[in-house]
């Protein structure tokens, strides 16, 4: 992992393993779905539920600094605790929770290379207790918001051109064949893609394992797609969660100066009255 830009914001299981129980590391589950965390998760792990405790329940955002801090301030974590975030989905959801985090400033947090797949599938100890940390009080940052796209930038981006914008749903959503993927409720009212876009799915930075390919294999996935890393760097997918996964590859493992999360997606974008899409490839 040491060929990343930033092999700090990365990993093994071995690692964890050996240090999850050191003072001042918090190990953190985080899942759309927690059945899998009640059945057995990395022992001493916290449990984040990602749709109920790192989205606004009330705004379509990310959280508001003060939920952030009253999230992390609950579960033991202070300004200067080192974070190792993992999950589901080759940690599609625990990349949202880096990310976020990111926004909000803080400065140790990793993610664990692999995820859940890697850990259950090496074999390794598993825990059914819901640790009880003492809590912490957390004081966030203001929202670095250079880490975001919002619609007003995608659609100046497109007017303007000098950015590389990548679409990192399945191609079945990118050519507009199917709004969102089977069993998934938030979608839109149009298939296809924000014209100009790249389709580079995020699960094509991933070995088999779970583990993230290493660096040459992704500037090459990526470069063979039109993203070098030359100019700016707009990542969306349909809600933002997947793009997350996307924009810490670019970010962390290659890292690209300049990429942001368009976290609005395709459910803002494809539900917009009076603006253009396209479709197919």
């Amino acid at each position: 992992m040491q060929d990343y830009a930033h092999p700090e914001a990365l990993v093994s299981t071995d690692w964890v393993a050996e240090n999850r129980s050191a003072e001042n590391i918090t190990v953190v589950e985080v899942d759309v779905d927690t059945a899998g965390y009640d059945e057995g998760h990395v022992p001493g792990a916290l449990g984040w539920n990602w749709s109920r405790q790192l989205c606004d329940q009330v705004v379509r955002d990310i959280l508001p600094r003060e939920d952030m801090e009253g999230l992390l301030s609950a579960s033991g974590i202070g300004n200067d605790t080192m974070v190792v975030l993992y999950g589901d989905n080759n940690n599609w959801f625990a990349a949202w929770a880096f990310w976020q985090m990111k926004v909000y400033g803080h400065e140790k947090v990793a993610i664990m290379n692999g995820g859940r797949g890697k850990w259950l599938a090496e074999g390794r100890e598993l825990s059914t207790d819901t640790p009880a940390p003492e809590a912490a009080n957390y004081t966030a940052s203001e929202a670095d918001n250079s880490l975001r796209s919002f619609l007003p930038e995608v659609q100046d981006a497109l007017e303007g051109g000098g950015f590389d914008m990548v679409d990192v749903r399945s191609p079945e959503e990118f050519t507009g064949e199917i709004l969102a993927p089977p069993g998934l409720p938030e979608t839109c009212q149009r298939g296809g893609h924000i014209p100009g876009a790249s389709s580079v799915p995020w699960g094509l930075a991933c070995n088999e394992d779970g583990t993230f390919k290493n660096r040459d294999e992704l500037a090459e996935l990526y470069s063979s797609r039109g993203v070098g890393g030359e100019r700016p760097v707009i990542a969306y997918c349909r809600i933002g969660e997947r793009s997350s996964h996307t924009w810490f590859v670019l970010a962390y493992l290659l890292g690209f100066d300049n990429v942001t999360n368009y976290d609005g997606s395709w459910t803002e974008y494809g539900n917009l009255v009076g603006v253009k899409i396209e479709k197919g490839n």
